[in-house]
């Protein structure tokens, strides 16, 4: 008999940020089928594709790792794992893969699990682009063979049927960790593979990845229930509550389209999605609709080493010179441009940060008059080694440490360092250089899998 309801629990928005225990305890009581729980994000930009850091520390995922691992050993619930690391990359994979055997060891569990790995062959994309398969994701450039040889690591965002293989073939494993994946899919896959609506499969993923940050106040642990016409979301922390403005709102999440959600395989339409408040902390949702594409794409992410970077922080707190900063700033860079002129200036960048004017904003910021008490203005410079972005820092550094500025009173230094080293190296610089939409035939197609016991 077709099941009527399946039940998921996510513990937190990121694996490794940490999560209150007993709240997710409780939820361990409410019978889930699965403990999903996403890791990944591109929102760090490209630092961790580019040289292979992982977001968080490996303590920081052992500890969250360790919790999830002792409800599935002692209430045999599954657990699933997605975008390993932040990036999900296949070092990544392999190193929480590490992670489950030693706590296993170290407790005495045995787990099957399954990995998923996401990294994409160079000459089997070089192969696709040839064939014409892929296409710019956004307003990027067309990708080229030379930006896929610059690239680091290249990753594909897998959609939901690489999770519904391993779980269709292997009849059920104890945990799942997979490389790159579409954030909602380790909370929709069981959903889609017992027949549930993909609308509210996808819906419910979307609001669930984040945790419980779609309740008032935000929180961590959020416990999803899915039947089959709607769904129900629930804190369980009983000093937060899901209302439907909160739900509702946390669907516009990290979305250009106010209805529209693009992913792997189609777009999820929530146009005629209705949420309905069932009691004081749970809210109900209906009518999500899912379209699927006449072409399935998988999103690339691919990212390279540029150079390096340092930075200088100083505090500014002299009301003439913040009326004149644009023109010391100005005065900095054509001094810096002087001093280096054997260095040509296309292969180094500088970029000020004027916090406490437009330093969020730039030149988006809408409050154009406004006169800040101080400013904190912190000066990035990329250049083609440590060194070189060192020397170009420190260089920029003492002449806005000491610029003539018209009515300047002041004899001394105009800025304020609250750290030493003044000159701040911070390694190496990466971008993103793959951003694009691979076309496939079969939506595992660029997905490798292990199989293994713990």
């Amino acid at each position: 008999m077709a099941r009527e309801e399946i039940r998921v629990l996510t513990p937190l928005p990121m694996l490794g940020y940490g999560f209150p225990v007993e709240w997710f305890k409780k939820g361990l009581e409410m019978n889930p089928d699965v403990i999903a729980v996403d890791s990944g994000s591109t929102d760090s930009g490209p630092h961790k594709l580019g040289t292979g850091a992982m977001t968080c520390s490996v303590e920081a995922y052992r500890k969250d790792i360790s919790i999830l691992l002792e409800a599935c050993h002692e209430k045999k619930i599954p657990v699933f794992i997605s975008s390993a690391g932040g990036d999900g990359s296949d070092q990544h994979v392999d190193a929480f893969l590490e992670i489950i055997k030693d706590i296993s060891r170290e407790k005495g569990y045995h787990f099957r699990v399954a990995a998923i790995y996401s990294d994409v062959d160079k000459d089997y994309l070089k192969k696709k682009l040839w064939e014409g398969m892929v296409k710019p994701c956004g307003p990027v450039p067309p990708l080229t063979k030379e930006e896929i040889d610059a690239a680091t690591t290249i990753v594909a965002q897998m959609g939901v049927e690489p999770y519904v293989k391993v779980l269709k073939e292997t009849g059920g494993v104890d945990v799942i960790v997979s490389g790159r994946t579409y954030d909602p899919v380790p909370i929709a896959a069981l959903g889609i593979m017992e027949g549930f609506d993909p609308g509210l499969c996808w819906h419910m993923g979307k609001i669930m990845e984040c945790g419980a940050l779609c309740a008032e106040p935000a929180g961590k642990n959020i416990f999803g229930t899915l039947r089959r016409d709607h769904f129900v979301v629930e804190p369980l922390n009983p000093a937060e509550r899901c209302t439907v403005p909160s739900v509702a709102a946390h669907t516009l999440y990290e979305k250009t389209h106010p209805y529209l959600l693009p992913g792997p395989g189609g777009v999820t339409d929530l146009s005629k999605a209705r949420f309905e408040q069932l009691d004081e902390r749970r809210v109900k949702v209906s009518g999500s609709r899912f379209i699927p594409a006449e072409k399935y794409t998988l999103k690339l992410e691919g990212a390279k080493r540029l150079g390096f970077r340092s930075i200088f922080i100083a505090g500014v707190r002299d009301p003439i010179e913040i009326e004149h900063i644009d023109e010391i700033i100005e005065r900095v860079k054509g001094v810096v441009a002087d001093y280096f002129s054997e260095i040509p200036e296309d292969s180094y960048k500088m970029i000020f940060h004027v916090y406490g004017r437009n330093g969020v904003m730039g030149e988006f910021e809408p409050v154009k008059d406004f006169k800040p008490l101080e400013l904190c203005i912190i000066l990035e410079v990329a250049a083609p080694t440590q060194e070189m972005a060192n020397a170009i820092c420190s260089r920029a550094r003492t002449e806005m440490l000491h610029c003539p500025y018209e009515g300047r009173i002041a004899t001394a230094g105009n800025i304020a360092f609250p750290f030493t080293p003044l000159e701040i190296p911070l390694g190496e610089v990466c971008e993103f250089n793959v951003y694009h939409l691979l076309e496939v035939d079969d939506p595992v197609e660029p997905f490798r899998f292990r199989y293994l016991e713990v």
